[in-house]
């Protein structure tokens, strides 16, 4: 009998295609919602129909809105970790690193703003209880992040790119610091601040300072 070897897993089922697309609409559809109206002023059936679901068959996805909601701010939140890593890795040397890495937010950030707005209205509104084993997941990978780009001003210094200034655990909150605070400032006022397209706007905030 002649033998037949997988190599990996195999090629999803046209139903298993099939299911994950209609998780995928059910997962925009209540994004939509929930940033319009919040996550307290809509309820399982309305993203059901909308999503032109049976509310039952929704149900089968998830086991109520907390979990809907859960599912869709990790999803997204690994997506988001996945591309920060990626550029962080993609760099020639430890400053194109960390200028990859500022370009990485920019973009995740302006593609994903309803997820943004969301997240931040619910996780430091009235629902902060609630989802505060979620916001523990959240901060992890932030953390892990923040450990890669310590790791970047550790190499560099180690290179003589970079004076050792402060420890590199420092500077990589400062950088995401400085990062975040550009990102919210265009967020609230996109038109008159806009998200430097430059990195080296924000790097040399760092790298030159104020003093002579």
């Amino acid at each position: 009998m002649r033998k037949v070897l997988f190599m990996g897993r195999s090629k999803p089922t046209r139903r298993e295609r099939e299911r994950q697309m209609q998780r995928q609409e059910m997962l925009d559809t209540a994004l939509d919602l929930f940033s319009q109206k919040g996550y307290h002023n809509v309820t399982m059936h309305e993203i059901a129909s909308k999503a032109e679901f049976a509310v039952g068959t929704l149900y089968k996805f998830f086991r109520n809105k907390e979990d809907l909601y859960s599912a869709l701010i990790l999803e997204k939140t690994e997506g988001f970790y996945q591309t920060i890593v990626g550029a962080l890795e993609e760099g020639d040397d430890e400053i194109d690193k960390l200028r990859k890495y500022i370009q990485a937010r920019g973009a995740v950030f302006r593609a994903n703003v309803p997820m943004i707005r969301l997240y931040f209205s619910e996780a430091y509104g009235e629902s902060h209880n609630l989802f505060a084993e979620l916001n523990m997941k959240i901060r992890q990978r932030r953390d892990e992040t923040l450990t890669m780009i310590a790791s970047v001003f550790a190499s560099g210094m180690r290179k003589n790119l970079f004076k050792r200034t402060a420890e590199p655990a420092f500077l990589a909150v400062a950088l995401e610091g400085i990062t975040t605070a550009f990102l919210f400032k265009w967020l609230e006022e996109p038109e008159s601040n806009p998200f430097p397209e430059d990195p080296n706007t924000i790097l040399n905030i760092l790298f030159k300072g104020l003093a002579e």
